[in-house]
């Protein structure tokens, strides 16, 4: 019976680690190289004149793959052609192409299909990198993180990954204010309705709603809420402020409803947590996001949602 081959090829990725740039950048031009060439492979034919590099890498010819299958970020600048164990790696895939060919044709489109495939999972799965830059404000290290969450939601359309960062890292300030089990944290795409939930966090009389487009729908629910005697905020992003405040004022609620920006809330909570002395302030702010990793991978299953935090 032959094998599926998406299977034998997760079989040889999972075997031999084609999982980072270097493997991935390697198997996928070989692929190409190798698909105009007679069968059995031989690994002679695909060496450079010193035998030391793999021949026909580069970061060109990736990039002009990788453009063909609609990928457009640069996965290595090299090419994959100084990644140590390249040559181990290529030697290995020639035996694997061989013994698939002496077992059923070999489809080379299938085969660099797959790993094309494997190239956009390695780009979603990567986390999301907020840089503490001390010759900058926290506000713009936020902005670079909202804008890579903005990026890549365009690169996937229908997934919501800035709405995502936003409510969870709103609850992660929470947690820095509140004792555990004081409120819920739920996942970003569990709408309030079927948890029974007034918004995305209640707190005593308070309750907050977490959004990057607010709406006309957002500001019903907040005459619900205080209708029910509690107060809601809304948090959102800074460009959409003044659309909230907006929309507040056309649906009669000025003054009724609290709109904050997401960047000064966590910059005031940073400083908060240093109190205000500027060299110490990397602290809460790695505080700060090892809580909202903690809550992601509480309440979600993608891992790309996580923050990878840096200090300069």
């Amino acid at each position: 019976m032959a094998i599926d081959p998406q299977a034998r090829l997760a079989a040889f990725q999972r075997e031999n680690r084609v999982h980072t740039k270097g493997p991935l950048s390697l198997v996928i031009q070989f692929t190409r190289s190798a698909r105009d060439k007679r069968f059995p492979l031989s690994p002679e034919d695909f060496q450079t004149s010193g035998k030391g590099q793999v021949a026909g890498l580069g970061g060109g010819n990736l990039k002009k793959i990788l453009k063909e299958h609609g990928i457009f970020q640069q996965l290595s600048a090299e090419g994959g052609r100084t990644s140590r164990g390249s040559m181990g790696l290529m030697i290995k895939y020639v035996e694997f192409l061989n013994g698939w060919q002496r077992e059923e044709p070999v489809d080379f489109g299938l085969i660099e299909a797959f790993w094309a495939q494997q190239v956009r999972d390695y780009f979603n799965n990567q986390p999301f990198t907020l840089t503490a830059d001390p010759s900058k404000t926290i506000s713009a290290g936020l902005d670079d993180l909202f804008e890579q969450a903005r990026k890549r939601q365009r690169e996937n359309p229908g997934a919501q990954y800035l709405g995502a960062v936003l409510q969870h890292l709103t609850a992660a300030w929470l947690r820095t204010l509140l004792p555990e089990g004081s409120f819920q944290v739920h996942g970003a795409s569990v709408a309030d309705g079927p948890t029974d939930r007034s918004g995305d966090f209640v707190l005593g009389d308070m309750v907050i709603h977490c959004t990057t487009m607010p709406s006309a729908l957002l500001m019903e629910k907040c005459k619900a809420n205080l209708k029910a005697g509690c107060r809601p905020a809304i948090v959102t992003i800074f460009e959409r402020v003044k659309t909230a405040l907006d929309l507040a004022e056309d649906a009669g609620l000025a003054g009724r409803a609290e709109v904050w920006d997401i960047r000064q809330l966590l910059s005031a909570a940073v400083y908060q947590g240093c109190l205000f002395q500027e060299a110490r302030r990397t602290d809460p702010m790695a505080a700060l996001i090892q809580l909202y990793n903690q809550i992601v991978r509480q309440t979600e299953t993608d891992p790309s949602l996580r923050i990878e935090f840096e200090a300069r």
